[in-house]
């Protein structure tokens, strides 16, 4: 497992290695040993799954609040995903900054999104799904969103959005989430 990084401090690209033969390859997607040395959460409270049909289905952002945030990492493993997390925490130097990748079921690549940072990702593919351990347990009440184009975000989504929940269709922009 190879950690890269990104703008974001503490949020990660995890790039796996890959043992291939004829049959296809192998590849460690946790390894707790391997996240403790690199001074990551550890604890896996569930392990979610989303099924998406079509192309340009946007979910997110979401977050859950304080004493619930968690840590998501974030892998697909059928089609394809562009993947966005957004820096939420007031006191940061990149509060507001947001990272996108793009992963997809052959890429070899899972994205670490720390506490204090929402999510959200658009299928690119049909029949596209993901799965990610979280931290701690979904806790509805302290369930948080933020509306997908805020445009004090300024997210670069690479479709015009398809199919998105009512929820997610009614949240609000960040600011008002913090005061």
């Amino acid at each position: 497992m190879n950690f890269i990084e990104t703008k974001l401090p503490g949020a990660y690209i995890i790039e796996l290695d890959k043992v291939g033969d004829e049959r296809g390859f192998f590849s460690r997607v946790w390894c707790r040993k391997t996240m403790e040395e690199q001074g990551l959460n550890t604890n896996i409270a569930q392990i979610n799954t989303s099924y998406n049909a079509h192309k340009g289905t946007l979910r997110g952002l979401h977050y859950q609040q304080a004493p619930y945030e968690e840590v998501k990492i974030v892998q697909c493993i059928r089609g394809s995903i562009y993947d966005v997390i957004v820096d939420i925490r007031p006191e940061s130097p990149t509060y507001k900054q947001w990272f996108g990748i793009q992963l997809d079921e052959d890429c070899g690549k899972l994205l670490y999104s720390p506490e204090g940072f929402a999510h959200g990702y658009q299928t690119v593919k049909n029949n596209s799904a993901i799965i990610y351990p979280t931290s701690e347990f979904y806790t509805p009440e302290s369930e948080r969103g933020i509306k997908w184009d805020d445009p004090a975000i300024g997210i670069k989504w690479p479709l015009v959005p398809g199919s998105m929940s009512e929820k997610d269709l009614s949240w609000l922009p960040l600011e008002p989430e913090f005061t």
